[in-house]
């Protein structure tokens, strides 16, 4: 989830950013706290009851005569390709049978770019939810959209509408031509879930709340919509940050298998899915039982089986796809994804710099994971102030430089987009007395 610290960086970010997010150190709330998403969460207790069993929300369903409107909104039924209703405007779009955590219509946007031939597909941040007080937004660590997605959020001041240079078209960025995408974020499952659940009030007090984590359903639908509109693809980019960039690993398979692109790529923004045998594996444990996402995995080709190691998922794709650049980035002192990867599973994880050498600990599995495939890079700038270093690639390219090698992750994306270029790894090194 994006929190924010004080000082300059704080008054740029507040001009980008809309709705509020909750510091899971403080459970403030701020305007400039926007669309955060930490990947995967730990939780204070199991869900007590279950009304299903894990279940996807129903098969995909497309849909999309595009109507006036501000945004635009496209509903019904269509089969091939349908002329938007504007370009370079961000158009709702709403599929029949797609919904938010909280039973309502699920909606995502296109930002069309007339006769482009590329698409990116950003998904959203915006934290997580697992029990009765983070899934009825009683908790600090609860998850973005509880309400469901607000129809503003992509307008020209909407919540989300700058999130990123990538999906602006005046900050020249590589994506600036593309068809651009943007999937909101309203199931508390970081875009993966495939579970209906029902939360009691542990205190006794609140009505029990039935939650959908419906975010994989939401996704197949997503993809075949995409796949109509979009039927000759050449450049595909799939990324997001936190809860985003998570979603965007492990959805790369579903986004790029349906729409099949001539060239794919993929950036996990602060979403890491380490390998299962370091400090990661108790939080993969809770994933697994919260939102179900043995299911998700088993819908891979079954000769990429996922078990007792998700971080295997990073080198499945890159095997499934050798042609595609695929990617991670995240900053080497994020002190946002790490709380929530370690500090409700190690009692003993007391100090930031207990926190911070888990983190290390796992980086270090997870780079010499990537080195094993050509096909698969990272960019791990060391520290910055804003947002405890997490998320790389919101609001803008500010203090995203190692210095040492002259770049920025303006530099890196353009990089990921050069098909005659190796696969970049590039890690900063210790910057002594930085992060204090």
């Amino acid at each position: 989830m994006i929190t924010t610290s004080s000082g300059p960086s704080r008054v740029w970010i507040a001009l980008l950013l809309g709705a509020g997010c909750t510091d899971p150190g403080t459970g403030s709330e701020t305007a400039a706290e926007t669309s955060g998403g930490s990947t995967v969460i730990g939780t204070s207790g199991d869900p007590i009851t279950t009304t299903a069993t894990p279940t996807d929300t129903g098969e995909p369903v497309t849909s999309g005569e595009p109507s006036t409107g501000e945004p635009g909104t496209s509903t019904g039924e269509h089969t091939g390709p349908v002329e938007p209703e504007a370009y370079e405007k961000w158009l709702k779009v709403e599929i029949p049978g797609t919904v938010c955590g909280n039973g309502s219509q699920y909606k995502f946007f296109i930002n069309y770019k007339k006769d482009a031939k590329d698409v990116m597909v950003m998904l959203e941040p915006g934290g997580a939810c697992w029990d009765y007080p983070s899934c009825s937004g009683q908790s600090p660590l609860s998850a973005a959209h509880l309400d469901g997605v607000p129809d503003d959020l992509m307008t020209p001041n909407g919540p989300s509408a700058n999130i990123s240079p990538l999906i602006r078209r005046d900050l020249g960025a590589p994506t600036a031509d593309f068809n651009l995408v943007f999937v909101p974020y309203c199931t508390g499952d970081v875009h993966t879930g495939n579970n209906v659940i029902t939360y009691e009030d542990p205190e006794g007090k609140g009505e029990p709340i039935t939650f959908q984590h419906a975010g994989h359903a939401n996704v197949l639908a997503i993809t075949e919509y995409l796949a109509e509109q979009f039927p000759a693809i050449d450049r595909l980019f799939v990324t997001g940050c936190s809860a985003g960039g998570a979603g965007s690993l492990i959805n790369y398979y579903f986004f790029r298998s349906k729409l099949a692109p001539t060239r794919g790529y993929m950036m996990d923004d602060s979403g890491p899915i380490f390998p299962s045998t370091g400090k990661s594996a108790p939080l993969h444990a809770e994933i697994r039982k919260s939102w179900n996402v043995d299911s998700i995995f088993s819908e891979l080709p079954k000769e990429y089986p996922i078990a007792d190691d998700f971080g295997v998922l990073n080198t499945h794709l890159a095997d499934m796809f050798p042609e595609d650049r695929l990617s991670t980035i995240f900053f080497q002192r994020d002190f946002n994804y790490s709380r929530y990867s370690y500090e409700r599973f190690y009692p003993e994880a007391n100090t930031k710099e207990d926190i911070m050498s888990y983190w290390a600990s796992d980086t270090k599995l997870l780079t010499s994971l990537y080195e094993t495939r050509d096909n698969l890079g990272y960019y791990l700038p060391y520290w910055r102030a804003f947002n405890d270093s997490h998320c790389v690639s919101i609001g803008a390219y500010l203090d995203t430089d190692i210095e040492e090698l002259d770049m920025n992750l303006r530099d890196y994306v353009d990089e990921l987009f050069d098909d005659n270029a190796p696969m970049g790894r590039y890690m900063e090194s210790p910057q002594v007395g930085e992060d204090e």
